[in-house]
């Protein structure tokens, strides 16, 4: 059994791969059927620590990105997809799997055309509410198609569209509360509020929670993940702002948290402060109520729909990047924080969004796919 996973060059789309990988090693050996050999298709391979550590091969396949603002890069990218085309077609072709599964993104469209000349099953997943353009082409003939919003299905052909939830990791799907005041250097009895910025770290969440931390710090405890390219900043401004606070101790600023230190942030955290992306689904299996800022819609079209699609269920509210403010947000807080019975509904709410089964239904539909194209 083979099965080729492909998708765009970020985190969103290549951490779900992760997670169903896992998913279908477990699986295999629940159904005690020969392990499969997986690959990874995709103009990076993001972590190859990662693709390396779920034996997982990776295969270069280039692919250029259609802006959605005008770029000479539009036009130069035209060529590094059609040669991406013929990459993917040469190496479908040479590893003739027995499915292909697509993340979404630029990336994936290379091996989805492939497959499709080629007629190799095609299953695919949509993490955003409204679907990118090359999930939306590729709906069109995939066999099964997953998605992480309800709102997304009516994007597809009903009859092979399931609201399977986003795939986690194992790494980071389950909150750790043995040793995290000790291993984080927290204070009993003082609330928690974890600030997510993605692995790269948001500028505007920083300079507003910069600006926030005198008044936050009275009554919270923050855990900030600034990323790792703000970090200097921050600690400069911090030694600045914080200078003779008599609870500076209760910040701690983070430049990049391995899975361990985000489970033990989330199993402290009575709150989550986060951008719109694939981090949503994390703070949802966490179970935590949240603040969701989405990025502005110029930068990414699917953040605030997604945003407003989570706040819809009741797990979170959303603050608007060209809304937000020190004020607005300390408001925010305050107010999810003074109210124990909105904090818990808003909890409860998280956890039904979250379907924390996701990678298994997906990873027992890619098997069954491949076993049929196998007989």
């Amino acid at each position: 059994m083979k099965i080729v996973f492909t998708g765009g060059g970020t985190g969103g789309h290549f951490y779900p791969v992760i997670a169903i990988a896992q998913a279908i090693r477990e699986k295999i050996k629940e159904r005690k059927i020969i392990p499969p050999i997986l690959y990874f298709m995709a103009p990076t391979a993001y972590s190859p620590r990662a693709l390396f550590d779920n034996e997982i091969q990776f295969v270069h396949v280039p692919a250029g990105k259609m802006r959605r603002y005008f770029s000479p890069l539009n036009i130069t990218d035209i060529f590094k997809t059609v040669y991406g085309c013929i990459s993917a077609l040469f190496h479908i072709f040479s590893i003739y799997p027995d499915v292909v599964f697509g993340k979404g993104g630029y990336g994936s469209f290379p091996v989805l055309l492939a497959a499709r000349i080629l007629r190799i099953p095609v299953m695919i997943h949509e993490s955003d509410s409204q679907p990118g353009r090359v999930n939306r082409w590729a709906g069109k003939f995939a066999r099964k198609i997953a998605v992480s919003y309800s709102e997304a299905a009516k994007y597809f052909k009903t009859a092979t569209v399931a609201h399977t939830g986003n795939p986690i990791r194992k790494d980071v799907i389950d909150p750790l509360k043995n040793g995290a005041d000790e291993f984080l250097h927290l204070e009993q009895n003082t609330p928690v509020i974890f600030v997510i910025g993605g692995s790269q770290g948001s500028k505007r969440i920083n300079e507003v929670i910069l600006d926030a931390l005198p008044e936050l710090l009275n009554r919270y405890q923050i855990i900030h993940q600034t990323g790792q390219a703000n970090m200097e900043d921050v600690l400069s401004m911090t030694t600045i702002i914080l200078k003779d606070h008599p609870f500076s101790y209760r910040y701690h600023p983070f430049d990049y948290m391995n899975e361990l230190s985000i489970r033990m942030a989330a199993g402290t955290a009575e709150s989550v402060i986060s951008r719109g992306g694939s981090s949503v689904f994390e703070i949802a299996a966490w179970g935590l109520p949240s603040i969701i800022i989405p990025l502005p819609e110029h930068i990414s079209h699917d953040q605030t729909s997604n945003a407003l699609a989570y706040a819809k269920t009741g797990a979170a509210s959303v603050i608007e990047d060209n809304n937000l403010s020190a004020h607005i947000l300390i408001e925010e807080i305050d107010r999810i924080h003074n109210n124990p019975l909105l904090r818990e509904k808003m909890a409860e709410r998280s956890r039904i969004f979250a379907k924390r089964d996701s990678a298994i239904i997906i990873a027992d539909a890619l098997i069954n796919i491949a076993l049929e194209h196998e007989k």
